[in-house]
């Protein structure tokens, strides 16, 4: 087996390895010695990504320092960035992809080359497809979150706030079909995580509503809650917008106080 090639900073070796090399194995500031002889920049590639990183000085370093007093900050976070557009750039690919081909038609090999990264590397972040689209699906979920929580905590009343949530929760569940991908998708506990804390949003709301006098009071706010996230899923499988705007007027209107 090749021994991986190395580096020495005041008599410590730091390894990397020979292929797939990438943002995982970079040597740290201050190498006395830059492999293949490259000038003090270093230069990291990652399919079609590339960072340039500050220059490094090549003067003599304190051993007392530990990695991250010798490392600036400003390199953490140009890693940090880098990662996170290498896992974007996978599941918008894969997003795509999936929509194109199907859930059974797109491989790792498909997705490596679509994203422009080696495929080593893209074993780093995901173990296999499944698991891609699990965290494409987390994503969209966390955005739905962040959308409805807005609606809830704008101005107006308890009650109108809470029409608008609804009302963009049945267009959200009318944009999902069931079919393979859905079912799969479901399988994760961010859907049940994500349950928990939209029926906590609604709770909230319809206990406000109540106190104004415009949702009725002989049924829990908890149990209202539950109501409408089960009649809205309803809206799944309606034909059209126009009908599922009708499902969320019948639903107001149980939830209302009777005069």
């Amino acid at each position: 087996m090749t021994k991986p090639a190395a580096c020495e900073v005041n008599g410590h070796e730091h390894h990397r390895e020979r292929e797939g090399d990438d943002s995982e194995n970079l040597h740290p500031a201050g190498c006395t010695r830059i492999h293949g002889g490259l000038s003090p920049t270093t230069i990291v590639h990652a399919g079609n990504f590339t960072i340039h990183s500050v220059s490094l000085n090549r003067k003599c370093i304190d051993p007392r320092k530990t990695y991250t007093d010798v490392v600036p900050k400003l390199w953490n976070d140009t890693i940090d960035a880098h990662r996170r557009a290498v896992r974007d750039a996978t599941i918008d690919t894969t997003a795509a992809l999936v929509t194109k081909h199907g859930l059974r038609g797109v491989t790792m090999s498909q997705i490596a080359e679509e994203t422009g990264i080696g495929r080593a590397t893209l074993y780093k972040y995901f173990p296999d497809v499944e698991s891609i689209l699990l965290a494409w699906h987390e994503r969209q979920i966390a955005a739905h979150l962040e959308q409805l929580a807005a609606l809830a905590h704008q101005g107006g009343p308890a009650v109108k706030r809470l029409e608008a949530v609804l009302d963009t929760f049945a267009l959200i569940q009318h944009g999902h079909h069931d079919n393979d991908l859905a079912a799969l998708l479901h399988r994760g506990g961010h859907v049940a995580h994500a349950e928990q804390h939209l029926k906590g949003l609604l709770r909230a709301l319809l206990s406000e509503a109540s106190a104004d006098g415009d949702i009725r009071k002989d049924v829990p706010p908890d149990e209202l809650a539950g109501y409408c996230l089960h009649a809205l899923a309803a809206a799944g499988r309606l034909p059209s917008k126009s009908a599922v705007q009708r499902l969320v007027k019948v639903t107001l209107a149980g939830l209302r106080q009777s005069r």
